[in-house]
């Protein structure tokens, strides 16, 4: 028979009724957290959701890491019906099926949806940390969701799995709890960040830092560095995408003259709207110190920096199964990316499935393309 998981549990309003909250125990039995480039947090929380039951013996979890932007809540649940951005992923009967596995998503340590991030109070000050955040790694995120997973009592893994920044949180976990993970599957990740990649990143954050109410990281809530963060979001959203979807959804449609823009060169084309409302949607909901933590996070992570060589930290992973996918049209993780995570797991003498998805979709498509991911990710699973 079943039990459920524990949990240490903290009540916060502000964030949905589904997510919990681990207040961690921290390092060598000391409440501080130590960051893997060094600089100390304290009282550290991480915020999670969770679906299924865990098992008697603890053996059917399996962790999710998102990317940059988005929460806990990676699908939905009787006490937060509302849709998750991998609501087609994760559910009974999904391809992670949550009647088998107890599945767990953490929101990741620097985002600003419940878990300690730039925008956290600072115990010793009393005040928001901002900019006096310690540089934050991807290492750090993945240590912080396993110091959660074993103050809740659990301390193996059946398979973490990742996108984006969370593929490189879950490569980051594999290979620093090599004993403690099963299976691995990464998807639309890296192993380090390529140099366009870092240049995109690197210009979103020199639009935020420009904005004359971001005050070097100690604007209030009330006027946050909304332009700044405007233009970014566009910026990345241009790179999530392919060419041929922008050409495919929007050619070169024009707005009704009732939604025209009558201010000189503002928005005349369906795709300029499209930029625009997503932006200022994005911007309503994240922290603009928690976008540049998190993003220069993913520029400085690197495999080789525990081994010497890519391959030398991949051979660091133990697990008994890998699946690798990329996309053909992804600009910011491209397949070649994916391809060297799958042929260094192999050289290490892992069993892996590399998959290569064609879709217009680009780096966003493991969001969007249920038709192509659903079934390759259901396939591995049901082999285990």
């Amino acid at each position: 028979m079943s039990k459920p998981v524990p949990t240490l549990e903290v009540a916060d309003q502000r964030h949905p009724p589904a997510t919990r909250y681990v207040t961690l125990r921290g390092d060598y039995g000391t409440a501080n957290f130590v960051m893997h480039r060094g600089g100390i947090l304290k009282e550290v929380v991480v915020a999670y959701e969770a679906w299924g039951t865990l098992s008697d013996n603890h053996d059917n979890v399996v962790l999710v890491f998102g990317g940059l932007s988005p929460s806990a809540h990676a699908c939905s649940s009787p006490q937060d019906p509302s849709r998750g951005w991998w609501e087609y992923m994760i559910g009974s009967g999904k391809p992670i099926d949550t009647d088998k596995f107890y599945v767990v998503c953490v929101n990741s340590l620097g985002s600003c949806f419940g878990s300690t991030s730039p925008s956290s109070i600072n115990p010793d000050s009393g005040h928001v940390y901002g900019l006096d955040f310690p540089d934050l790694s991807i290492e750090d995120m993945a240590k912080a969701a396993h110091h959660a997973l074993h103050d809740l009592g659990i301390d193996h893994i059946h398979t973490v799995i990742g996108s984006s920044m969370g593929g490189m949180s879950a490569l980051a976990y594999a290979l620093m709890f090599p004993q403690e993970v099963a299976h691995l599957v990464t998807i639309s990740a890296a192993p380090r960040a390529l140099p366009f990649t870092i240049a995109v990143r690197s210009l979103q954050r020199e639009i935020i830092r420009c904005d004359p109410d971001f005050q070097n990281g100690l604007y209030p809530q009330d006027q946050v560095p909304t332009n700044g963060m405007v233009l970014a979001r566009k910026l990345g959203l241009m790179s999530y995408r392919a060419a041929e979807e922008w050409h495919q959804r929007f050619n070169r449609a024009r707005v009704s003259p009732e939604r025209r823009s009558q201010e000189r060169f503002g928005i005349e084309f369906e795709v300029e709207s499209y930029l625009e409302y997503n932006a200022q949607k994005f911007v309503k909901t994240f922290d603009a110190n928690s976008y540049l933590y998190l993003s220069r996070a993913m520029d400085l992570f690197d495999v080789a920096d525990h081994g010497g060589s890519v391959n030398a930290g991949l051979a660091k992973i133990q697990t008994q199964h890998a699946l690798v996918i990329g996309v053909n049209t992804d600009i910011l993780f491209p397949l070649q990316q994916q391809k060297e995570i799958a042929d260094g797991l192999q050289k290490a003498g892992r069993s892996v499935d590399f998959i290569e998805i064609e879709s217009i979709n680009g780096h966003d498509a493991f969001l969007v393309d249920e038709a192509h991911f659903a079934p390759v990710v259901r396939d591995f699973f049901g082999k285990l």
